[in-house]
């Protein structure tokens, strides 16, 4: 396992603007804390250096390990690219903050599962098969190439890029881990979910 986490840094991804919830994602509790800190102190047990990502606008009480949007660009991608570049030798595990029952073991079994010698290591769930960006361990050599998918895609939609280049895929055990939350009847069933 140590080889599998040398050079890796966390990224909490909390930037979303949360507008079909209605309410910041980030502050919502699933496990008696806000979970913006409870994503951050899980994945900070695991790897050390361990961010949140945050908006220009935001700020966060638990931390002072941010990384502010640094692209003029709006979404997820603009996180795990201003990560990659304050970084650039690192590679990243993202995780985005409304997902409600990701675990130690989740974690662990996509560092378990990392290939460094492709684009990135993202979970998809057997349902679908599609990769999760925000659930991902992204190398540090997909950096120019996510650049470029910036320029020619104005959205740059991080799943799009995966489904286009060299990616290691893998199945967690329940595709329940892979849930998020995002509207106020998903928040209530998750957390109805929740023991």
């Amino acid at each position: 396992m140590e080889t599998r986490i040398e050079n890796l840094h966390g990224l909490i991804l909390m930037g979303g603007q949360s507008s079909r919830m209605g309410t910041d994602k980030s502050s919502l509790e699933y496990h008696g804390k806000p979970q913006a800190e409870f994503m951050y102190e899980l994945v900070k047990g695991i790897l050390p250096n361990t961010f949140i990502s945050v908006r220009e606008d935001q700020s966060v009480s638990f931390t002072d390990q941010t990384i502010k949007d640094a692209f003029p660009t709006k979404g997820p991608i603009n996180g795990i690219l201003s990560a990659m570049a304050a970084h650039p030798n690192k590679a990243w595990l993202v995780l985005a903050v409304d997902l409600p029952f990701v675990t130690e073991e989740t974690i662990y079994q996509l560092i378990a599962a990392r290939n460094t010698s492709k684009m990135a290591t993202a979970f998809a769930t057997r349902e679908n098969g599609l990769p999760e960006p925000l659930v991902a361990i992204w190398e540090p050599h997909s950096m120019e190439a996510l650049k470029e998918h910036l320029l020619v895609n104005e959205k740059g939609c991080p799943r799009k890029f995966l489904i286009q280049n060299d990616i290691e895929l893998v199945h967690p055990q329940d595709d329940l881990e892979l849930y998020n939350a995002n509207n106020p009847e998903e928040f209530e069933q998750a957390k109805s979910m929740i023991k």
